[in-house]
Formats: structure tokens, sequence, C-alpha cells
């Protein structure tokens, strides 16, 4: 994973997501989806910002090669919440590098940070 940074979005980092949401339209095979119509930037600030959401980003540079987004979910069996990994892709470019690994290595420890399971 050499050169590849993996960190953790929040409302500064707009225009990575924005990134992110490319590559998943990219590597999805839908671009309409995940490109052609973003919600703007406040939107996207205040759904990084957001407890419930988590987004996450590996970087080569600048350029987002992988990404994740997971929901924070509130259980109705027992008082806890649990992660939903909703997206997780990497480009096909940077695959068998480490990069999911990493990705969801991150996610485990946001979790735990948080008291998810």
């Amino acid at each position: 994973m050499d050169g590849i940074a993996i960190r953790r979005l929040d409302s500064r980092d707009v225009a990575p997501m924005r990134g992110v949401l490319d590559m998943f339209g990219r590597e999805f095979g839908d671009v309409p989806t995940y490109s052609h119509a973003q919600p703007d930037a406040d939107y996207l600030g205040r759904l990084l910002d957001d407890p419930r959401f988590i987004a996450l980003g590996a970087f080569d540079g600048e350029t987002a090669v992988g990404g994740l987004a997971a929901y924070v979910l509130p259980k109705f069996e027992q008082a806890r919440s649990e992660i939903y990994l909703y997206d997780l892709a990497v480009a096909g470019t940077h695959r068998r590098r480490g990069i999911a690994t990493g990705l969801i290595g991150l996610l485990k420890r946001v979790a735990r940070e948080i008291g998810a399971y």
C-alpha cells in the first residue's frame, strides 16, 4: 500500500468526497448515479459531519483510488449500534495492494471508537 493514504473524511473534505463518488461510479459501472447529480457542497459537508455516516477514502496523492461508505444504525433488539457497510470499491488500477483491507481496518477502528459493533 506504498504511497496510499487512508483516512476518514469530514466536512473539510467535500472535494475528496467528490473524487470518491466519481471513483465509485466508474468502478460500479454507474457514473450517472454517482457523478451526474452529486449533492451541493453544503449537503455533502453536513453529511460528512453527521455522526451516523462514515466516509473513508484511500488516496494516491490527490486521486481517490478507494472508498467506503457506511452508516451507524441503532438496533432495536439491543441497546447498541452496528455499522452497516454500504459501498466499498477500489480502483481497478490499484487492486491487490491491501487498500480494501486498509479501509475495513480503519472502519473497525472507527466502530470501536464510537462504541458500535
